[in-house]
């Protein structure tokens, strides 16, 4: 879900032309999320093969990652690690909600509410161990490089950036600025159309340029001061102070030396309302001096350990593992593949993705 900053990130549309022979670091939970949700049959079931295996998250992959190289787009995806104990109650409050949502969906079937039980089953998406297992072997039989993180993969995405291994991250939360990444790309899809939520429409979608020394300026923020306006409002790592909306963060963080500084600006309503863990901490800002630290330096591997390179597809490979293994249309694959060799025969005889 991740920090919400949309009021003041500044986004300006990014023209597919500018992403030629770029390399941009993908977060892989967050795109595989998105396919898991939105790929799915009429009535929100998931996409499954034979075995009863999802296979939404693959679908996904192979189709956008193909349109992606097309486009000239050079993809690295970062999986998260292990995550902080700071997220522990995002992660069970997130179980919490996928649960309501089942059961939600159950009733809505029951009632032929059929909209509604697809609505609610986009909420109950689930990524295990296996299908994170599966996601890397599709991308390695593609020839596109990935990392794992050891911790938020944001955070190594962030970095990437930073020490120049790629040019901007991708990724719908705004998370990345957070950990301090100079450029982050939104809606990098190629399909251009995204539905209305609750309504049988489409909008248009562009992919969108957010630049963090950008966002800064424009907002009279220093990072810090980004990362508190987050942490009030609220983050992955805290619920945020009840009350407190972008608009009013941002007075309270205005000219801000420190978090305490801040605090103490608080309104009493929110003075009074002491944390159930320690009766001390504002409720809402718990442990926020573990959360400042998080952001600003977070477990991540260094250069060298991130080193990564984008090797030739391996066609076989990839029929294999879609079709043998989980039932995909050879026909189809086969024809994404010889698709996009043909297209990169046609640029001049480039079919390895090492070369760019």
């Amino acid at each position: 879900m991740g920090v919400h900053l949309g009021d003041f990130a500044q986004a300006r549309t990014l023209q597919w032309s500018e992403l030629t022979n770029k390399v941009v670091a993908v977060d892989a939970y967050n795109t595989l999320y998105q396919f898991l949700s939105s790929i799915r049959q009429a009535d929100g079931t998931p996409l499954m093969d034979s075995k009863g295996r999802m296979t939404g998250h693959l679908t996904g992959l192979f189709y956008r990652s193909v349109k992606w190289l097309e486009a000239g787009v050079k993809p690295v995806f970062v999986f998260d690690g292990k995550p902080p104990e700071l997220k522990r109650r995002t992660l069970n409050e997130r179980k919490e909600r996928k649960v309501i949502a089942e059961e939600n969906r159950l009733s809505a079937i029951e009632e032929g509410r059929t909209e509604d039980a697809k609505r609610y089953a986009q909420q109950t998406s689930k990524l295990t161990p296996e299908m994170a297992a599966q996601a890397k072997s599709l991308l390695d039989a593609l020839g596109i490089p990935h990392l794992q993180a050891p911790s938020e993969g944001e955070a190594q995405a962030a970095e990437l950036v930073i020490n120049g291994s790629a040019w901007a991250s991708a990724s719908q939360d705004f998370d990345s600025l957070l950990f301090g990444c100079p450029r982050l790309v939104r809606n990098l899809s190629v399909s251009g159309r995204r539905k209305v939520p609750r309504k049988n429409d489409y909008i248009q979608v562009e992919p969108e340029l957010l630049e963090l020394d950008a966002l800064l300026k424009a907002n009279s923020l220093t990072r810090p001061q980004l990362i508190w306006l987050g942490m009030l409002v609220g983050t992955d790592f805290n619920t945020g102070v009840m009350g407190i909306g972008p608009v009013k963060a941002m007075k309270l963080v205005a000219g801000a030396d420190s978090f305490k500084t801040i605090i103490a600006r608080l309104p009493e309503s929110a003075q009074s309302k002491k944390s159930e863990i320690d009766g001390e901490s504002i409720a809402g800002l718990e442990a926020w001096e573990e959360i400042e630290q998080f952001f600003l330096h977070p477990p991540i591997l260094s250069a060298e350990q991130a080193k990564f390179q984008f090797r030739q597809i391996d066609q076989p490979k990839v029929v294999s593992l879609l079709c043998n293994e989980f039932d995909f249309s050879q026909e189809r694959v086969t024809r994404t593949l010889d698709a996009f060799l043909k297209q990169q025969k046609e640029k001049g005889g480039q079919t390895s993705l090492g070369d760019w």
